[in-house]
């Protein structure tokens, strides 16, 4: 007789059963998104949560990548602190053990509805994602899949806190680490900053990712993330390093109110 789960149990995620089905390689997107009280300006969490959900349904739509990206959500904000979605399921503040992966297919991703609170706790959230990253290509592998390069995103206010909420320079403990992933290439990092500039805000992105860091004006969401989609695009071309910087450079530019060109 199956026993059943107390109230108080929080469910395990849904394993993502799609390997046994789907051989293409598999393409790691992961966002890690500030959640912290200054996305309650200009409603700016508002127009993260739509974005999101437009975003969601052009990679459903885009068959290419929707055949072979997998999406994966980290929070930092909020009461909790820090929190890892499975699409729109919270999983706690930790990385699930395979086969619990956060990732899900991109046709399967449906975004969590975010809620803007509390401190911006950034090494903890990106020490996590790279944890989060380093586990599902340890499962793809014991799996027999291949993949491309994953990408993890970083959008913040550029204010790291600790968790009083003073400005924090723990992120450097990270460096060393995040230099030598970009050597051996296990993922590629981009730092976005948004809202309002704190001072040396755009120095601690130039710090995460020297080579993939901007500031944009105001909450550009959908542009960002429009963005991502053609990054994940050129990854699965092949394209050479150059052709990212590029992508990137015409985001940087996106600060005098342009759009990301199709």
């Amino acid at each position: 007789m199956t026993a059943t789960p107390q109230p108080d149990e929080a469910p395990l995620p849904v394993p993502y059963m799609g390997f046994e089905f789907d051989s293409a390689q598999r393409l790691p997107l992961l966002l890690c998104l500030d959640t912290s009280t200054s996305l309650t300006r200009s409603d700016a969490i508002s127009s993260l949560n739509t974005a999101l959900g437009s975003w969601a349904e052009s990679l459903a739509e885009d068959m290419a990548l929707s055949a072979a990206v997998d999406v994966a959500v980290i929070t930092f904000g909020g009461s909790d602190g820090i929190t890892v979605w499975q699409g729109s399921t919270p999983l706690g503040a930790t990385a699930p053990v395979w086969p619990h992966s956060p990732f899900v297919p991109a046709h399967e991703f449906r975004p969590p509805v975010l809620r803007a609170h509390g401190v911006t706790l950034l090494d903890r959230a990106l020490r996590l994602a790279m944890e989060v990253v380093a586990d599902y290509k340890a499962g793809l592998r014991a799996e027999g899949l291949t993949y491309y390069r994953p990408q993890i995103c970083v959008v913040t206010d550029g204010y790291p806190s600790d968790e009083q909420g003073r400005f924090s320079h723990a992120y450097r403990e990270l460096l060393p680490d995040l230099r030598k992933a970009e050597e051996e290439r296990r993922f590629r990092l981009f730092a976005v900053g948004v809202g309002e500039r704190h001072s040396g805000a755009e120095e601690v992105l130039q710090e995460l990712a020297p080579h993939y860091h901007a500031w944009l004006d105001g909450f550009p969401f959908a542009e960002l993330l429009t963005a991502m989609s053609h990054s994940a695009k050129a990854t699965q071309g092949g394209a050479a390093e150059a052709e990212f910087q590029e992508i990137f450079a015409r985001l940087k530019r996106r600060r005098g109110g342009g759009q990301v060109p199709a």
